[in-house]
């Protein structure tokens, strides 16, 4: 259940990155952009080394090459513009995400 909450996210996020923000609901943008990337790649991080623990550093730098790769992604839309800056949100938020998981009590299934 965990993977595939991991892969749905991940979906999510890269539509929501490649979407035109026309078609975005307007609280979608109402927070601060670097926050929302590192809160999103924070939640991918925690979530993916849940799913995947076995390959912790094979799933954050995956994840970061996903981030670079939206970022090359938005810069060809026309309509978004890729940002170094939101891959370095991106690459916070993983660090944040990862300290979190590996620091979490584990649960005893």
């Amino acid at each position: 259940m965990t993977r595939h909450a991991f892969w749905a996210l991940l979906l999510a996020v890269a539509v929501l990155s490649l979407m035109p923000t026309g078609y975005l609901p307007p609280q979608v943008f109402s927070l601060w952009d670097k926050a929302q990337h590192a809160l999103a790649f924070a939640a991918l991080a925690g979530l993916g080394l849940r799913a995947y623990p076995r390959h912790p550093w094979h799933l954050i730098t995956g994840l970061l090459v996903f981030g670079g790769a939206i970022e090359l992604a938005q810069a060809a839309t026309g309509w978004r513009h890729g940002e170094w800056g939101d891959w370095l949100a991106d690459a916070v938020g993983l660090a944040a995400g990862a300290t979190l998981a590996w620091h979490a009590p584990r649960s005893a299934h």
